[in-house]
């Protein structure tokens, strides 16, 4: 009898041992939307350039890897034609970071300090360069994440069509 619960006693041990072994945590490769060590300036210099010789506004979105909502953004726009398309047509997009590693102050300072308004925060520029729009993402969020009808009209309102007079009439 005891031979039999010395064996059970094993067999429970080395079971325990291979379940723990398949319940390890998965690491997960870190997310790397936005590089700390990019040039900021030099990034929104090149797309105000490229912007103004196409016809359009930059589109900056500020936050970091460690923000979820501000992956959750980019992925909603990675996976929704309808907006990515939008977006590229009528924007040139950058990223720029805001985290432990690169708070980038000079960037948020000639941006308004955008970051008041928590993460992502949108920045919409002009051909010039000039800030003509914070947007706080709160207010395109619906339910449990961005809406895609609010950030598309977000999108239209702040195209360089929707601002010419002659549109607005």
């Amino acid at each position: 009898m005891k031979q039999l619960a010395l064996v059970l006693l094993a067999f429970i041990a080395i079971s325990s041992t291979a379940l723990a072994q398949d319940k390890a945590p998965v690491k997960k490769e870190p997310i790397t939307i936005y590089n700390p060590k990019a040039n900021a300036k030099a990034d929104i210099d090149a797309a105000v350039a490229k912007a103004k010789k196409e016809g359009k506004h930059v589109f900056i979105q500020v936050g970091g890897n460690w923000c979820s909502w501000c992956i959750a953004f980019h992925k909603l726009v990675d996976a929704t034609p309808e907006l990515k398309d939008y977006l590229n047509s009528n924007y040139e997009t950058v990223l720029v970071n805001y985290s432990p590693e690169n708070k980038n102050p000079a960037v948020m300072a000639s941006l308004g300090y955008p970051g008041r308004f928590g993460f992502p925060v949108f920045v919409i520029l002009d051909g010039n360069g000039k800030v003509i729009h914070i947007q706080n993402s709160a207010y395109l969020e619906e339910g449990k994440g961005h809406s895609v009808k609010k950030v598309m009209e977000f999108l239209k309102g702040w195209t360089v069509a929707a601002l010419k007079p002659e549109n607005n009439k």
